[in-house]
């Protein structure tokens, strides 16, 4: 197979750099006025739908069977519904720039998860990890926010320990081999979790439809639309055509991008202790992909395409 024109693989990877970074921003702003529980559901149905009526309508059948389809549904709650809907929840309480650098760590935590388990992971790759939860402790501390402000970084915290388990334990689920078809049911199961969680929660008596803002309508269109679907299309494109090792850089990129951006569009500030423990998150993300690149070489076919910090913005 001839290999891609470079132009398309730079394409498809600052389309994942961008898109993927920038939900962290849509979701700060759809919350500002969309009750977070049902605004994620809402999206990962539409998503969902989406994916499911494209891969019909090009002859690829979404057919599973029920292992398949248990096995997604469970993927779904621990990614999607526990991972995306606790971190929506969050940034009702913390900046979005604070939440994408506890995300960034999902990488470490399953070193960490690896590392307990007895894998064999090298000695440089364990220290990465011993710096970037380091790291993490200076971002999660809180620092004069407030009862909310802990409160939205313990919820931050718990969505990244969900979706680190989910992604260590996805390999040894009996998951449809069609990545969309896998892709398509959690998002579905996902969103009807999340939508039964916000009736539970009470979320559609206490919402008021009529103070719903133009801004927050679109940042939830760019979520489902592009965070989903485009963003995921770009992802499972460069899994195909690109090295691995290029296509992982977006674990540390995205947090970057979610940062500046935060900056930028929210005016979001970070003190000299977050800032530090960025630097420390990236800086041992980036060091544990190069590593884990030298000693667990994947090809395309078996990297998969779930279970990466970036599908936290399916």
């Amino acid at each position: 197979m001839a290999a891609p024109a470079p132009w398309k693989l730079l394409t498809a990877l600052w389309t994942v750099y961008l898109v993927w970074g920038s939900t962290y921003v849509a979701i700060k702003l759809s919350v500002r006025t969309l009750p977070a529980f049902l605004s994620a559901g809402s999206r990962f149905l539409l998503a969902g739908v989406l994916l499911a009526l494209i891969l019909t309508v090009t002859g690829r059948s979404i057919r599973v069977t029920r292992r398949e389809l248990a096995s997604s549904a469970l993927l779904g709650l621990s990614l999607l519904a526990l991972g995306v809907g606790l971190v929506t929840l969050a940034e009702t309480r913390i900046d979005s720039s604070i939440a994408a650098m506890i995300a960034g760590t999902v990488p470490l935590q399953v070193i960490l998860l690896r590392t307990l388990a007895r894998e064999r992971v090298a000695l440089a790759t364990r220290l990465s990890v011993l710096v970037g939860l380091a790291g993490l402790a200076l971002v999660v501390i809180p620092g004069g926010g407030g009862a909310s402000s802990a409160v939205g970084l313990a919820i931050a915290l718990g969505a990244s320990i969900s979706w680190s388990l989910g992604s260590f334990f996805a390999h040894r689920l009996p998951l449809p081999q069609d990545g969309f078809v896998a892709t398509t049911w959690e998002m579905l199961s996902a969103g009807v979790f999340l939508l039964v969680l916000g009736l539970v929660t009470g979320e559609p008596w206490s919402m008021d439809a009529a103070g719903f803002t133009l801004q927050s309508i679109v940042a939830w269109l760019y979520l489902a639309v592009f965070g989903s679907l485009i963003g995921f299309t770009a992802y499972a494109w460069l899994l195909r055509n690109a090295p691995i090792s290029k296509v992982v850089t977006h674990q540390y990129v995205n947090p970057l991008v979610a940062i500046l951006l935060g900056a930028l569009l929210l005016d979001e500030q970070l003190t000299l202790a977050v800032g530090l423990g960025a630097a420390l998150i990236v800086g041992s993300v980036f060091v544990a992909v190069r590593q884990e690149g030298r000693t667990r070489p994947r090809s395309p076919e078996t990297a998969g395409v779930r279970g990466t910090p970036a599908d936290q913005s399916a």
